[in-house]
């Protein structure tokens, strides 16, 4: 399981991913998250929720409401043009990251563990 400290950074980028092709709401994005990591990541459904409404006030998602033939309506949410901009900023800083932390990560062919 991974450390949400260590994914922290990276729950709107994992949420936009999902949202490039089409609209989707909670359930259906945490379940998503759940199965693409092969469970090996469940984002909390306040962190899910807590995104949902940053990046709606920052303007990079928009939500509406579903027209579902039964029960409640659902709210779904959709990326918006910045929201597709700040997506590929965050996949370059990770891009970044990887490289940086790269080099601070001890390989088990080229040392001996402590």
């Amino acid at each position: 399981m991974i450390s949400s400290d260590i994914i922290r950074g990276y729950t709107d980028t994992m949420i936009l991913y999902l949202l490039l092709n089409e609209p989707s709401y909670g359930y259906e994005i945490s379940r998503k998250i759940k199965e693409l990591t092969d469970e090996k990541y469940i984002m909390k459904e306040t962190t899910l929720y807590s995104a949902f409404k940053r990046m709606e006030a920052n303007g990079y998602i928009e939500s509406f409401s579903g027209e579902e033939t039964y029960g409640k309506p659902r709210t779904y949410y959709k990326i918006t043009e910045a929201g597709k901009s700040y997506y590929r900023e965050k996949c370059e800083e990770w891009e970044l990251t990887k490289e940086v932390i790269e080099k601070f990560i001890v390989k088990e062919n080229n040392h001996e563990y402590y």
